[in-house]
């Protein structure tokens, strides 16, 4: 279905959606494959581990689209994202970051026009709805790939792949 003008803005929402659920499996299916020791092991002391882009993940969602989005307060202390050690398990880590998802798309499935244009401050910069979205959505995939790339190599050849193609159109030879 064609987004018309009058439904753009459900399109967006839903949209963001679709790709922070995307992005939420991928790295559901590299924390299932991690021991708590490897989601907090850090390939040097001035990196971060899994577990610190998770939390860091939560922090921006939280502060882009549930505070600047969806107008709840702003309480988000970024640096201690990237400060915690080896503090919460697995399991832990991934309820906060389905929990913050879900916040999200709570927010997003009901942004209006007026949402998505008005100018709001997030993180010291004036941005519109849709800017915060993109930004949003684009941090988190980005960082999904690291996280990817992290779990790969920490685990080399034992990783499991969750999707491999099986026919040319999906890439297979």
């Amino acid at each position: 279905m064609m987004a018309t003008p009058d439904r753009l803005h459900r399109t967006v929402g839903t949209e963001a959606c679709v790709e922070l659920d995307s992005a939420l499996q991928i790295i559901r299916h590299c924390v299932d494959q991690l021991s708590d020791v490897q989601l907090w092991w850090r390939p040097a002391e001035s990196m971060n581990s899994v577990a610190n882009l998770i939390l860091h993940l939560c922090g921006n969602v939280r502060q882009w689209v549930i505070s600047g989005v969806g107008e709840a307060v702003d309480v988000r202390e970024r640096q201690k994202e990237f400060d915690q050690r080896n503090s919460a398990l697995k399991a832990e880590l991934m309820q906060q970051l389905e929990s913050t998802v879900a916040d999200a798309k709570v927010v997003l499935s009901d942004v209006s026009v007026e949402g998505l244009l008005r100018v709001r401050r997030v993180q010291g910069s004036d941005v519109t709805g849709m800017q915060a979205i993109f930004h949003s959505v684009s941090h988190f995939r980005g960082h999904t790939q690291e996280i990817v790339h992290m779990t790969r190599f920490q685990l080399g050849d034992s990783y499991k792949f969750d999707f491999i193609p099986t026919t040319t159109e999906e890439g297979a030879l």
